[in-house]
């Protein structure tokens, strides 16, 4: 089974699919703490797409840490996806600007077609 997700606006930075392990911490749903190792999906200049094993709010703050530069950056979580094989899906925005937090080049123009659906 295959989600779609279609958003109408223009992206500010282009997404590209990429998993890659990094560490994640906040509150969970119950109001608990949680530290946990987690897996990107799809990461972009400006956010990301993991897929956490806690259960989230929408609207809440994370920290995700990039463990291969031990950078920590503060995220808002913004979409609430599927479950998949490795918990849910989550869509993280950073609350600061930081296109080289996962360690990759991004063109500074989302898609000129306007296409930015994730399946």
């Amino acid at each position: 089974m295959t989600t779609t997700v279609e958003f109408s606006a223009p992206r500010r930075s282009a997404r590209i699919f990429r998993k890659m392990k990094m560490q994640a911490q906040g509150r969970a749903h119950n109001g608990q703490k949680f530290r946990e190792t987690c897996q990107s999906l799809v990461v972009s200049a400006h956010c990301g797409l993991p897929a956490l094993k806690h259960e989230v709010d929408n609207g809440e703050l994370v920290t995700i840490t990039n463990p291969e530069t031990q950078e920590e950056i503060e995220c808002r979580i913004v979409f609430l996806g599927d479950l998949c094989d490795g918990g849910q899906r989550v869509g993280v925005e950073f609350l600061t600007p930081s296109p080289r937090f996962w360690g990759l080049e991004f063109s500074d123009q989302a898609p000129s077609n306007g296409d930015s659906t994730i399946h």
